[in-house]
């Protein structure tokens, strides 16, 4: 399959800002004995052999298309012409909660979604697998996902060993800023802090957004970050708060008030830069020597989805590193298969061929020594620590 060349947009650019999850919260904090779903409740009658097909919810942008005709999904059709399962591809999740409201009613009364397949962000994952609302997968009929998925990201405290998720796209929360205004290099979280970019910083409002880095700033291990250090950061934001220090926090808008020079350095996301640095690479983004967090938004099979076997059939297809390349050089987040590195490297063209050496898409030794994959916000946390970031982010 030939590799396509950077898309325009990048995904979440057409975003709004991510809820706060408090609905969320309460219902998992105290609903779960009536919303649980126990193990053997979880799978219905396969009717992956005798019905070939599939339905699958996606995010908008999150796939690879053809140039010339945008409707087409060259990978998708190659499977679809490789396994003769038809697949049924909506792009109908535009906000991690709010697609947890359209589907979890089903759910927590033990009926059927409509879909066989899901992509959320690992943050809402752990609540799905918490609640028991996705079918563990069978490996056996995952080869590509068992050798070639990336060691980083295989075993994530919400859900070890990766038993009911699988990441599609991953990516890093970072620092962007651009260096031609700023006039120096930022390196660290605490650089957001100084003088001369006051009132011209931006954090990202979403709480799971925006508090693993800044942790990290103050050299907590992510994984085992605990309410002291989360309260200590929330002080910390306070006091920039009240020092004008912050100009706002937002959604996926923060792109549009850095490319506008409205604003000098932000939180970020590192699929988006790779975006703005076609169109002004003094925009840079920075991995802090302090660390960043490494996020997924992963694919699951929801309870009671009818076509399993052909989910996971579809979704080991697409840790096939000739699939992955070509998914990667499309939509340019971190790429969870390192071995379609090789792919694109040798590629003919050579813009496919330069993105094997992007680190923000195959990160090197050097800049994964420096990521982490956070700890979930639990449920008894959520609605306590929610309220108080909400209060301090304006929502």
């Amino acid at each position: 399959m030939p590799l396509k060349t950077i898309p325009p947009l990048s995904r979440r650019t057409l975003l709004r800002a991510l809820g706060s999850g408090a609905v969320l919260g309460g219902l998992t904090g105290c609903g779960v004995p009536a919303a649980y779903v126990r193990p053997e409740d979880r799978a219905a009658v396969d009717l992956s052999s005798t019905d070939q097909r599939l339905n699958w919810a996606n995010w908008p942008l999150y796939i690879d298309t053809d140039d010339e005709r945008p409707s087409r999904r060259p990978t998708l059709e190659a499977f679809e012409k490789r396994t003769g399962i038809s697949v049924e591809y909506v792009e109908e999740i535009n906000d991690n909660d709010e697609f947890f409201g359209k589907i979890s009613p089903a759910l927590m009364n033990h009926q059927p979604t409509g879909r066989d397949l899901i992509v959320v962000s690992d943050w809402m994952s752990a609540r799905f697998v918490r609640l028991g609302w996705v079918q563990e997968m069978d490996r056996a009929r995952q080869p590509n996902v068992t050798r070639y998925l990336d060691p980083q990201l295989r075993s994530p405290a919400f859900d070890p060993g990766r038993t009911c998720t699988v990441p599609w796209q991953s990516g890093i929360t970072g620092i962007a800023y651009n260096r031609r205004r700023t006039g120096r290099e930022i390196r660290q979280v605490s650089d957001l802090w100084a003088s001369d970019l006051k009132g011209r910083v931006t954090l990202l409002s979403g709480l799971d957004e925006a508090f693993a880095l800044l942790m990290q700033g103050n050299g907590v291990d992510i994984t085992r970050w605990t309410a002291d250090d989360f309260h200590t950061v929330c002080d910390q934001v306070e006091q920039q708060v009240k020092a004008r220090q912050i100009r706002r926090f937002t959604g996926n808008d923060y792109i549009k008030d850095l490319s506008s020079g409205d604003v000098l350095a932000c939180q970020a996301y590192s699929g988006d830069v790779i975006q703005l640095q076609a169109d002004d690479p003094d925009i840079q983004f920075v991995v802090p020597e302090e660390g960043a967090e490494l996020w997924s938004e992963s694919l699951m099979i929801p309870a009671l989805a009818r076509h399993k076997a052909n989910a996971e059939r579809l979704i080991d297809y697409y840790y096939d590193p000739e699939v992955a390349a070509e998914l990667a050089a499309w939509v340019n987040y971190v790429c969870p298969v390192p071995a379609a590195r090789d792919v694109l490297a040798s590629a003919p063209d050579e813009t496919s061929a330069a993105l094997a050496e992007n680190p923000l898409i195959f990160p090197d030794e050097e800049m994964r020594s420096r990521l982490a994959v956070a700890r979930d916000i639990d449920s008894d946390e959520r609605v306590e620590f929610g309220k108080r970031w909400n209060q301090i982010a304006g929502l």
